[in-house]
């Protein structure tokens, strides 16, 4: 069993891929269309486990690596500056 078996999609998401809407995701960020905190990640966070503190659901944590530019790494090198978008209706509207 796949461990993102129960995961919850945002409306439109085609799965957990972080290439066509992550991508879609991080362009909106950079033309100021998703508004998102910067987060400094710190040793052992995981963009999972951050995901679960922003959105009560840790299998979004793809939301927050494609805001980022980043693939699929769950774990990124402490010191890595991210993006998490504070408003889920405006991520929505980008997949």
């Amino acid at each position: 069993m796949s461990r993102y078996a129960g995961a919850n999609f945002l409306p439109g998401a085609q799965g957990l891929e972080t290439t066509a809407p992550g991508y879609r995701i991080w362009k909106a960020c950079i033309a100021g269309a998703i508004s998102f905190t910067v987060h400094t990640l710190q040793e052992g966070e995981r963009l999972d486990h951050l995901a679960g503190q922003h959105y009560g659901d840790g299998t979004l944590w793809w939301v927050i690596a494609g805001a980022s530019g980043i693939g699929w790494g769950l774990q990124i090198p402490a010191g890595t500056f991210i993006r998490i978008p504070t408003s889920m209706q405006e991520v929505g509207g980008y997949l």
